[in-house]
């Protein structure tokens, strides 16, 4: 018998002009069976060498170690994070209404996957992550996963009733918040075959997730919160707290101070919380798409059709 969560799943894929049967069955195994489909993607499942001939076979191209093509811009154009800033992250799980943004090219920068759509925002699921799973020894709590949004929080729910649970909206903050003091950073994740669009809040680090890893291995699956960090000179003191907690790698220190290798930096605001002298401080960059802070968002939307 289908499932009550498969079924709204599938309702939800009708409605969508460019949603395709292919679509819905990427999705559909994507959701039912996450922790396969993410321990083949990073490489550490023991189907992911076999995986991994037979997409060589059939693309002819060479892979990376970790399993992942090398060039596979068509994969992180349609499957990708979003950074946010922890107060944007807190700002998402605290939505009271239901809200419909399409084709945010300007905040989520990739040809796919851009739409923010929250069906009863209230509805959170803690999922245990899929990328810390899937590590011999992975970072710890593993429940800090949180599919926001329906249909998606009652399809994990009901189909991963062991490795899930439901959360208030309060709880989902206090995830954030111990998240956010061990130094994860805040990803808005999205994809095409979850309806083409945002559906979890994941909480990363550089040793686990499969996104950074892609990125380091050069696929741009990750784009900045819009913001950049900087430095002010004449209050750092050089002590590198900084840079242990950057999980981008994205900062140094030269010659007693503290630079930022701003192409690397994407903004997440980790290192700016870590610096107890306040040299630290999150800046707009233009050049980084618009941050998705999701009350501008409602506000300008309620502006423009007021």
């Amino acid at each position: 018998m289908i499932k009550l969560s498969t079924r709204a799943f599938i309702d939800e894929a009708r409605d969508l002009d460019a949603y395709s049967i292919l679509d819905f069955l990427h999705g559909y195994v994507y959701a039912r069976w996450p922790y396969l489909y993410i321990g083949i993607g990073v490489g550490t499942h023991p189907i992911a060498k076999v995986y991994e001939r037979v997409l060589s076979i059939l693309a002819r191209r060479k892979k990376d170690s970790s399993g992942f093509e090398e060039n596979s811009r068509g994969m992180t154009d349609s499957y990708h994070g979003k950074v946010l800033t922890h107060e944007s992250a807190r700002a998402l799980v605290l939505v009271q209404e239901d809200v419909d943004f399409r084709d945010l090219e300007s905040v989520i920068p990739y040809p796919k996957a851009r739409d923010i759509v929250l069906q009863n925002p209230e509805q959170i699921v803690a999922l245990e992550c899929p990328c810390r799973a899937a590590r011999e020894e992975p970072c710890l709590p593993l429940d800090v996963c949180l599919i926001v949004g329906e249909p998606f929080a009652s399809f994990v729910l009901e189909h991963h009733p062991q490795r899930s649970r439901k959360v208030t909206q309060i709880e989902a903050v206090r995830v954030l918040e111990e998240e956010h003091e061990r130094g994860h950073v805040h990803q808005a994740f999205l994809k095409d075959a979850m309806l083409g669009r945002f559906y979890a809040i994941c909480n990363c680090c550089s040793c686990c997730c499969g996104a950074m890893q892609l990125m380091r291995n050069g696929s741009p699956m990750i784009t900045s919160s819009g913001y950049v960090a900087r430095v002010d000179e004449g209050v750092c003191i050089g002590c590198g707290s900084c840079l242990e907690s950057c999980q981008f790698q994205a900062s140094r220190l030269d010659h007693g101070f503290v630079q930022i290798d701003e192409p690397a930096c994407m903004g997440c605001g980790i290192c700016v919380d870590t610096c107890e002298e306040g040299a630290l401080r999150l800046e707009l960059d233009p050049a980084r798409g618009e941050p998705l802070e999701i009350i501008q968002l409602m506000d300008a939307y309620a502006e423009t059709y007021a």
